[in-house]
């Protein structure tokens, strides 16, 4: 509360400066006080410092994103006091020195308070187009499309708003957060963590396949690895890179063992990896994040559909396109039979757990298909039809396996999607904070000794 009132009260007197700014022609006739004087140089102390510096956020980024957030908040509360103002001036309703009464002053303070106003919007709009990660391609695209439609601008400006605003006070929070327990390195494991990827993917260095989670976990004491393997093949020809990544890691550190996280089709790849000769003994625990290890039914049924012509005419094109990417033999045909609900039953009785290593399993479930962005939007409902609730491809009863197994999802009708679970769009959900999900995660098995 005290927080609260001590903002907008900023607030509120941040507006009368820009509203006498935007009408100091006007206004300077009415009021006679060194305050009219010096309004020119507040107003632009404000549109450099809209923010006052108890509010300010920890980065650089995020002060811009801020700023530029509470300009086009002030901006939309000064149009509407100089509107107001414009209107009961021309009607009347003021009390009018003579320079008022002239057409010409009306028309010179409407340029002088359209430009001012102006300015405090395009400041703040530049400042979050170029510091907002939350608004994205299609959010600045609808900015730029509806900016001249009366009204529609206005609600589209809301959702830019709110999408800044809230972005400079999450990341900001998670800032402060992490700062706070830096000393307790609550994800310094015994071990270091192997994250494993899943299918059609590689593990880039500039474009990181599990978004902003590696990072947060390093921020808190994590040591992280990556799998390293090819995008598209085989579980067992992906098990043995897996293997043979492993061994590189603990020769190379010492490591003794490390902690298997892995996403997707990588929760299989690794439990083949843990069959093999000597590996087990190197693995402290394996986390499956939404793995289907029951496989995906919708699957089976289009492998059965489309002509074998047309699957091996897509198996080439993907192919050509993944070896490009750095994969030496992709197979993508491989990879998609590997994903069947027959193939995961047999693997399922071939491939027990491995001894003396930790098994658990984490899954989470759309809401509604517009939950998912393109295309689990629309594999949502190849997957319901067949195996009922889903995060997008992989349907909730495939997920469960180990020791325990947690299913999330939000209250409304977004849910969480297959790739929300490896922060994939960079997306900050409302209800569901991925990176600190994983902070826990890691915590968690940090806990119990691994």
């Amino acid at each position: 509360m005290k927080k609260f009132l001590y903002t907008n009260s900023i607030r509120f007197l941040y507006t009368l400066v820009l509203f006498a700014g935007a009408n100091l022609y006007l206004l300077s006739e009415l009021i006679s006080s060194p305050f009219m004087k010096a309004v020119p140089f507040l107003f632009v102390f404000i549109l450099v410092f809209p923010v006052f510096y108890q509010n300010l956020p920890k980065t650089r980024r995020l002060r811009f994103c801020a700023k530029g957030s509470e300009l086009l908040i002030l901006f939309l509360t000064s149009t509407v006091l100089s509107i107001v103002f414009f209107v009961t001036g021309a009607l009347g309703r003021l009390p009018l020195p003579p320079i008022w009464e002239a057409p010409r002053s009306w028309l010179i303070n409407s340029l002088v308070a359209v430009l001012a106003e102006a300015l405090i919007f395009w400041v703040g709009m530049i400042e979050v187009y170029l510091s907002s990660t939350q608004l994205g391609i299609r959010l600045r695209v609808i900015g730029l499309i509806c900016g001249l439609i009366p009204i529609v601008n206005l609600v589209v400006l809301g959702f830019i708003i709110d999408a800044a605003s809230r972005e400079a006070d999450f990341e900001n929070k998670k800032i402060l957060c992490n700062r706070g327990r830096k000393e307790k390195a609550v994800c310094a494991t015994k071990y270091p963590i192997l994250m494993v990827h899943g299918v059609f993917f590689r593990d880039f260095r500039y474009l990181n396949y599990w978004g902003r989670i590696p990072k947060e976990l390093q921020e808190n004491g994590a040591v992280i690895f990556y799998g390293q393997h090819q995008s598209a093949a085989s579980v067992a020809d992906s098990g043995r890179e897996i293997a043979d990544r492993i061994l590189e890691i603990v020769s190379q550190t010492g490591c003794e063992k490390v902690n298997l996280i892995a996403h997707s089709k990588g929760g299989l790849d690794c439990r083949q990896a843990l069959t093999l000769p000597g590996i087990a003994s190197l693995v402290a625990s394996l986390t499956t994040i939404n793995t289907p290890h029951r496989g995906c039914e919708f699957a089976d049924y289009l492998l059965g559909k489309i002509p074998e012509k047309q699957k091996n005419m897509v198996a080439a094109a993907y192919n050509a396109a993944l070896k490009k990417l750095g994969d030496p033999r992709p197979d993508f045909l491989a990879a998609v039979n590997n994903l069947t609900s027959a193939f995961c039953a047999d693997f399922n009785q071939k491939t027990p757990d491995a001894p003396g290593v930790f098994y658990q399993s984490v899954g989470s479930k759309l809401n509604v298909a517009r939950g998912g962005r393109f295309p689990l939007n629309f594999t949502y409902h190849l997957c319901r039809y067949f195996e009922g609730s889903n995060d997008g491809l992989v349907s909730e009863k495939s997920f469960v396996w180990g020791q325990s197994y947690q299913c999330l999802t939000v209250k409304g009708t977004r849910g969480i999607s297959h790739g929300d679970m490896i922060d994939l769009n960079r997306e900050n959900l409302p209800e569901f904070d991925v990176r600190e999900f994983y902070v826990q995660l890691v915590s968690a098995l940090k806990q119990k000794g691994f």
